[in-house]
């Protein structure tokens, strides 16, 4: 098994100094030949290198300049790239955890009761297939702020992979093990939280994965809606500016956040996987 990994790792940095290869060298300025520019098109700035896409080594230069002050504040359009992603995570994690509130607790009754079921699923199945995105003009206009707006398209569309993993989790627990709660004669919350979420913890835990990595996905595109602050809105404004290298290392820093708040609930998972 370590020697599987090993070798998986060396394979990996392989492809990527690869691709960063390739990359490098596929982006090189190209000397202007300014002999064969008229006088018009020189004072017009036709000598100038077209725009392209930033090398690599241009992109991890800006990534040391970022990453050496991340969270400075020059104004509402300047602030570092630590400070932007710490707008979106809190965003992201008040929206999360009042899914979460709604979600589990909502989920258990589902999965415990066949009547909830039928009575709910119609209206979960009608909610749950629409974008996120496409509550925001609602939002903005009964909320009237943009800050609890973003939080609520990301509450929206954290609730329905929790709802649903959490239902499919306690309806799926082994009936055996509930009725050996009943011959002890424990109470219905009692067997909920002593028998039913141990058990169904592994599935619920996996409806939290997916709903984080939705919400961080979601955060970045209402970002770019509502501005102000937030990573999504540092993308859109370095674009406004044509800085690719910056909307480049945005979206490399999307990427790396994004794997740790996964990461993070993973290991979460692990922690409550059982073996019979």
């Amino acid at each position: 098994m370590a020697s599987t990994s090993v070798r998986a790792g060396m394979l990996s940095l392989v492809f990527l100094v690869l691709f960063l290869g390739i990359w490098e060298f596929s982006t090189q300025v190209i000397a202007p030949q300014q002999g064969e520019l008229s006088e018009y098109e020189l004072l017009m700035g036709g000598a100038d290198q077209e725009a392209r896409v930033p090398p690599p080594s241009e992109i991890i230069r800006h990534a040391v300049a970022e990453l050496s002050d991340p969270f400075y504040d020059r104004g509402s359009n300047d602030k570092g790239i630590g400070t932007q992603l710490a707008y979106s995570i809190y965003r992201v994690l008040t929206g999360f955890l009042g899914a979460m509130a709604v979600a589990l607790p909502l989920g258990f009754l589902i999965g415990m009761s066949p009547l909830m079921y039928k009575a709910l699923n119609p209206y979960i199945q009608v909610l749950r297939p629409i974008s996120p995105l496409a509550w925001m003009p609602l939002a903005l206009f009964v909320i009237q702020d943009s800050e609890q707006s973003a939080i609520f398209v990301i509450f929206i569309c954290s609730i329905w992979p929790m709802l649903l993993n959490t239902a499919f989790g306690v309806a799926n627990v082994r009936q055996d093990w509930v009725n050996v709660a009943r011959t002890h004669e424990l109470s219905p919350i009692k067997t909920a939280v002593t028998v039913i979420l141990p058990a169904a913890a592994p599935t619920i835990l996996t409806g939290m994965r997916i709903s984080i990595g939705i919400a961080w996905l979601v955060i970045v595109a209402a970002e770019m809606l509502v501005g102000g602050t937030g990573i999504g809105y540092y993308v859109w404004n370095e674009w406004n500016n044509l800085d690719l290298a910056s909307v480049i290392f945005s979206i490399l820093m999307i990427g790396v956040v994004g794997m740790l708040l996964d990461l993070a609930l993973g290991k979460a998972q692990t922690l409550v996987e059982y073996k019979e």
